[in-house]
């Protein structure tokens, strides 16, 4: 009984209250968006959102040497779907997704956890002096390289450029030397006509939609202008629950998904979009406040990597609806309606709580 006690005790409850603070929200918003009406989106989103948090206690209470344990084989997992996606994935134009039963599963929003896990464990063995070598960092790069490169086929630039983003991140803060990283960022640099030249007609597209979104409004640059008309139109307060004319009357596209933090703006206003903003903020620090009273390396950099995978999942799809970056399909996290994206978030909380919960472990506890 002292044992369970002591554990809720470690819980950051913050973080648990900001979380279901958003997944109402988000089944709100998924209620307006199909006109007052449960079905088909409200309700499997809640249901989506009961699994992942019995994903988030499980993984919350396993011991986290399990989890250092297991990280190369869970990302080995994750390469292997990736690998065999275009041979049993569906999808029009893009093969993203594999069908099991009802349900669409995107093997590239588990494979963020995956590299964070891996990268995590891989420098938590590495000694001060091996940071400064060269070699110490050619793994990680490959373990980066191969599921990165397994996305952006798929087509998915979108995932693909927060995958590397995010786990890039995480090697700046497991301690690479800064003359390492501005070499990392020359040869990104040389690499950007490479990538230009692999892109897709579409994609190149919405790159030039988002430099001129005046261009074509009717058609490259519909969706952000309708957009920018629906935030701009629900002013301080919004127009109320349920009484957004542009999403009511089915101008604003995707607003389920990408489009669902317009369509609270335009209902709820500024002042609903700061409270989802001050949300995620809260659940940001709280996890930033974990990290850093983590003995371990491997947990803190786990927490950290989660919580720049989050930052990236609300910064890209904000900036995206806003027009200050080009439409990607980015979901808001806990929000959008999609089940992958949320199921990996909940995935990724209860690793922040499992490190919370054991934030006393030491590396060496994780090395035996």
């Amino acid at each position: 009984m002292n044992f369970v006690l002591a554990w809720l005790f470690r819980v950051p409850w913050i973080l648990v209250f900001s979380t279901g603070f958003l997944v109402m929200v988000g089944a709100l918003a998924l209620f307006s968006a199909s006109e007052g009406s449960w079905s088909p989106w409200a309700e499997r989103q809640l249901f989506r959102a009961g699994i992942g948090t019995l994903l988030l206690v499980f993984i919350a209470v396993i011991p986290v040497r399990w989890i250092y344990s297991w990280s190369y084989v869970i990302l080995f997992g994750a390469i292997l779907l990736l690998v065999a996606l275009p041979f049993i994935g569906i999808g029009t134009g893009a093969t993203r997704w594999i069908a099991i039963g009802p349900f669409n599963f995107q093997p590239s929003e588990p494979a963020k956890i995956a590299v964070i896990l891996a990268l995590a464990r891989y420098y938590t063995a590495q000694s001060p002096e091996n940071m400064q070598s060269a070699f110490t960092h050619i793994l990680p790069l490959a373990l980066i390289a191969v599921p990165f490169g397994l996305v952006i086929i798929q087509p998915d630039l979108g995932t693909s450029a927060m995958l590397l983003v995010g786990s890039v991140a995480v090697i700046f803060v497991a301690g690479i030397p800064k003359r390492f990283m501005v070499l990392l960022a020359g040869l990104a640099v040389l690499m950007i006509p490479v990538l230009w030249s692999q892109l897709y007609d579409y994609q190149k597209e919405r790159i030039f939609t988002f430099l001129q979104p005046q261009s074509d409004t009717l058609g490259a640059g519909y969706q952000i202008a309708q957009s920018k008309i629906a935030l701009g139109s629900g002013g301080l307060f919004g127009k109320g629950f349920l009484q957004g004319s542009q999403s009511q009357l089915n101008y604003l596209p995707e607003k389920q998904t990408d489009f669902v933090f317009t369509m609270i703006g335009e209902e709820f206003g500024f002042i609903g979009n700061l409270a989802i903003l001050l949300a995620y903020f809260i659940i940001l620090m709280s996890i930033l406040f974990i990290a850093v009273k983590c003995n371990s390396r491997f947990c803190r950099l786990s927490a950290i990597g989660v919580s720049i995978m989050l930052f990236l999942y609300i910064f890209v799809n904000v900036a995206m609806v806003t027009g200050l970056l080009p439409v990607v399909g980015a979901p808001l996290p806990l929000i959008s309606y999609g089940g992958t994206a949320m199921l990996t978030v909940f995935i990724g909380l209860g690793m922040v709580i499992n490190a919370a919960v054991n934030s006393r472990v030491s590396d060496n506890d994780l090395l035996k």
